[in-house]
């Protein structure tokens, strides 16, 4: 029976418009440009309204594939699914995670169970005033399951990693909607990040049975008891649509990887982290056939104030901004127990996991 190949190649980068790795892999014939479904990146940016890194990064990479697709730059946009995170504090280091799918006849001998499977799929436009909104989460519900048909996932309980890249609210789009007598849920760019990640991930929650439908307008950013626990999304001005990435284990899948995953309750669970790694065969007494490739965590800064009991400032440092210190947290948790700092951590964990906490995944290649 025919079967998908799912590759999975970490790529360094020296900034944010350096594609010499991904060059030099396809020019080897190590990737075949045609094959790439995604690529995941962490970029030296701020992470915030103005991080023009991820743009930068995304434009870099569509110039430079266009002719090996026979596309132009702007169609390459649609046909790859490109999530760049801004915000490489403390030891967490550039890269970028590509993905790529192809078919092939059967599963090499000694292929068995299920394996790495991916799948993508874009909600419509989203207009301004729906964002942060029960329209978000409905559109991301339908996209998620769009998704895991497309990666040959039915059980939700497969499903280990939700990637979403999400818009958010400039003034221009503020102002576009009063002008069509719509209000927008906040006025501030960098709040409307936080509202279009949360009903994102609600979406995600929805999609896979996690919460039940009907969430309401006002559940957002609010009812801190509703989330996913494998859904991450980021926001950026890039777009005006939902990406989606879902990645998953499929029997459809004859990939040479797997992916597991476990849920952060706080900051500082390291025991989470290795729940994950264990769960692809990497925790403390790893099997010797199992090389780790990539881990993938959201983080925040626990919205109560405290972690453990004890008092965090990260909400109150008016000099540096709570996401930027959350991702410096967790990515030297993570860096520390993956072995390097090319981890990928994204801020802002708004009903992404509980409050303070968030989803962490690994993924390992099985055989070398």
């Amino acid at each position: 029976m025919p079967a998908t190949s799912v590759g999975v190649f970490k790529i360094a980068t020296s900034g944010p418009g350096d594609v010499s790795g991904l060059m030099s892999l396809i020019s080897s014939g190590t990737i075949d440009p045609k094959s790439i479904l995604a690529i995941l990146g962490k970029t030296e940016g701020n992470g915030g309204v103005n991080d023009f890194t991820r743009e930068y990064a995304v434009a870099a990479l569509c110039t430079a594939l266009a002719p090996h697709l026979n596309l132009p730059p702007h169609d390459v946009e649609q046909r790859i699914a490109f999530v760049m995170s801004g915000g490489t504090e403390g030891v967490l280091s550039p890269h970028v995670t590509v993905f790529t799918r192809r078919t092939v006849e059967a599963r090499p001998d000694g292929r068995s169970g299920k394996r790495l499977s991916i799948g993508m799929a874009q909600t419509r436009d989203l207009l301004p005033e729906e964002l942060g909104r029960a329209a978000q989460i409905t559109e991301t519900a339908t996209a998620v399951k769009a998704a895991m048909a497309d990666a040959g996932i039915s059980d939700p309980a497969d499903v280990h990693f939700v990637q979403i890249k999400c818009p958010l609210l400039t003034s221009d789009r503020i102002a576009a909607a009063a002008a069509r007598g719509s209000k927008t849920t906040t006025t501030s760019a960098y709040a409307s990040m936080a509202y279009s990640r949360g009903a994102s991930a609600l979406g995600v929650a929805v999609a896979l049975g996690e919460i039940a439908p009907g969430i309401r307008d006002e559940d957002v950013l609010r009812r801190y008891d509703l989330f996913s626990k494998v859904a991450s999304t980021s926001s950026g001005i890039e777009l005006m649509h939902n990406v989606v990435i879902v990645l998953g284990n499929s029997t459809s899948s004859a990939s040479e990887f797997e992916i597991g995953h476990a849920v952060m309750k706080d900051a500082i669970d390291a025991a989470a982290v290795m729940a994950a790694l264990n769960s692809v065969g990497l925790g403390t007494t790893p099997r010797s056939s199992r090389e780790l490739v990539n881990v993938f965590a959201k983080a925040e800064a626990s919205p109560d104030g405290s972690v453990r009991g004890f008092r965090h400032t990260m909400l109150e440092d008016t000099d540096i901004s709570a996401t930027r210190h959350a991702r410096a947290a967790v990515g030297g948790l993570l860096a520390g127990l993956a072995g390097n700092g090319a981890v990928y951590v994204s801020g802002g964990a708004e009903h992404q996991g509980p409050a303070g906490g968030g989803p962490v995944a690994a993924i390992a290649r099985l055989s070398s």
